[in-house]
């Protein structure tokens, strides 16, 4: 028999996933738009989102900056910043063929798949890109050497790989993807591909790893997890992936505005964290939220500190890669 608290018996603790929210690789690419449209002044145009968040999106269109999906929206010779998720080699020859001023916005650890991409190709190895097809990081990366990478985003899909030389392959990934679900494709690539090679270092990226890790921890001291970020975001949407396959409830909200009283009706523990795109805003609202409902009692759960700065890309003309 389920027994549902009252209202005011509703829970009593909130738990805060740290860390939780923004990244290195997103706080520069936000920071190069403002700093684009401050030292060239607008407009600034902005090709694709800059990282997968709305709110983001929305302050910075109010600073100034033009949001376009195509190249073909920027006026030749204006100023245009490529997102944090990195664009193929045609966007930037394209860019380069009508003069337009690149600003390159990257996170530097996309670009370090990019440069993985592109030396196992020239070494004639087959690479095996595991990661969501419409993703704009693997539309970028796959776009770097089209005729060598296969796209898998499932065991299922290894299974289907018919490769040219099972001798040569190397498997590369998405920056934001589940950990756990990366182990069980990279495992069944190995038993298929013996020779298989790992890229130089682990793609999925620290602040994607530590998220999960942190929801990992606070999963089993909470009844329901809320994930902070935008339905697009690949590593939130993976947050919330983590809580249920630890066996605890959990929802993805844009903002507090998303949060269901009933959602909460029977549950003493809230747990909150956040994508690496969500911006702190939203995460205080969310908290704030939960503190008016009834939680009294407010732990954050630490599993490893973060302190990774980049430094921004340069803003002259011909300053990108």
């Amino acid at each position: 028999m389920v027994i549902r608290l009252a209202p005011a018996e509703a829970p009593k603790t909130l738990l805060l996933a740290a860390p939780r929210g923004f990244c290195a690789g997103v706080v520069r690419a936000i920071e190069t738009v403002r700093a684009a449209l401050q030292t060239l002044h607008p407009p600034v145009y902005v090709l694709k989102e800059i990282v997968h968040n709305r709110r983001v999106v929305d302050d910075l269109a109010a600073e100034g900056a033009i949001f376009v999906e195509t190249l073909d929206r920027v006026p030749d010779d204006a100023v245009v910043v490529f997102s944090a998720h990195g664009v193929a080699p045609s966007v930037r020859e394209e860019a380069v063929r009508r003069q337009l001023h690149v600003i390159d916005a990257t996170c530097p650890l996309v670009a370090k798949v990019h440069l993985e991409a592109i030396r196992y190709a020239r070494a004639n190895y087959s690479i095996v890109l595991i990661g969501h097809r419409d993703h704009d990081e693997v539309i970028g990366t796959a776009g770097e050497a089209p005729a060598a990478i296969h796209i898998v985003t499932s065991t299922a899909d290894v299974d289907q790989l018919a490769l040219p030389d099972p001798t040569r392959v190397v498997y590369l990934t998405q920056t934001t993807l589940s950990v756990d679900d990366t182990a069980e494709i990279v495992n069944r690539l190995a038993a298929r591909f013996p020779d298989i090679q790992a890229p130089p270092g682990q793609d999925i990226c620290y602040a994607t790893q530590n998220r999960q890790d942190a929801v990992k921890a606070i999963a089993p001291r909470v009844d329901l997890l809320l994930v902070v970020g935008a339905p697009n975001s690949s590593n939130a949407n993976r947050l919330r992936e983590v809580a249920v396959r630890a066996g605890t409830a959990s929802y993805l909200i844009n903002s507090a505005m998303d949060i269901q009283p009933e959602w909460l009706d029977g549950y003493r523990s809230i747990g909150v964290t956040a994508g690496a795109s969500t911006p702190r805003v939203l995460i205080d609202e969310v908290a704030a939220w939960l503190r008016a409902w009834g939680c009294d009692r407010v732990e954050e759960i630490e599993v490893a500190p973060e302190d990774v700065q980049f430094t921004l890309p340069s803003l002259a003309k011909g300053g990108q890669r």
